[in-house]
C-alpha cells in the first residue's frame, strides 16, 4: 500500500508541474461535464468530520457514479491534510492557489488529466491504474489509500 501512496505522490507532483490538475468539487464537476475523456484519475479526499457532511457525500456519490460510467479511475484519500501539503507546497499550485486568501481551497476532489501535448506514459500513473483495476476485480470500486507522511 505504501508503494501506491508513493506512486500517487509522484503523479500529483508531475501533474502540478505540468498544470494538468483540477482542484475542488465544483471545478471537477465542470471539467467532468466538458471533457471527461481527458481525465485519467479522480481523487476524493475526506476525513472523519467530512464523513458526516451529507452534502459532500452526495457530491462524492454523484462524482463516483459519473467516473464509473466513464471509466475514470477513482481513489479515496483518507488523509486530506497530507494531500493539502502535496498540492499547496508549490508557490503557485495552479487552481488551488488562485482561490484567494480568505477561504482555503476545496481539496475534497482532485482530477488529474492527460497533458494535451502527448499521451502520458508514466510508470507511477500505470501503477495507480493497475491498482484501481485490481481493486475493481475485488469489488472495491473506490479503494481507500493513505498518503505516506513525510
Amino acid at each position: 500500500m505504501d508503494k501506491v501512496g508513493d506512486a500517487l505522490e509522484e503523479v500529483l507532483s508531475k501533474a502540478l508541474s505540468q498544470r494538468t490538475i483540477t482542484v475542488g468539487v465544483y471545478e471537477a464537476a465542470k471539467l467532468l461535464n466538458v471533457d471527461p475523456d481527458n481525465v485519467v484519475l479522480c481523487l476524493l479526499a475526506a476525513d472523519e468530520d467530512d464523513d458526516r457532511d451529507v452534502a459532500l457525500q452526495i457530491h462524492f456519490t454523484l462524482i463516483q457514479a459519473f467516473c464509473c460510467e466513464n471509466d475514470i479511475n477513482i481513489l479515496r484519500v483518507s488523509n486530506p491534510g497530507r494531500l493539502a501539503e502535496l498540492l499547496l507546497l508549490e508557490p503557485d499550485a495552479g487552481p488551488a492557489a488562485g482561490e484567494g486568501a480568505a477561504q482555503p481551497p476545496d481539496l475534497h476532489c482532485v482530477l488529474v488529466t492527460n497533458p494535451h501535448s502527448s499521451q502520458w506514459k508514466d510508470p507511477a500513473l500505470s501503477q495507480l491504474i493497475c491498482f484501481c483495476r485490481e481493486s475493481r476485480y475485488m469489488d472495491q470500486w473506490v479503494p481507500v489509500i493513505n498518503l505516506p507522511e513525510r
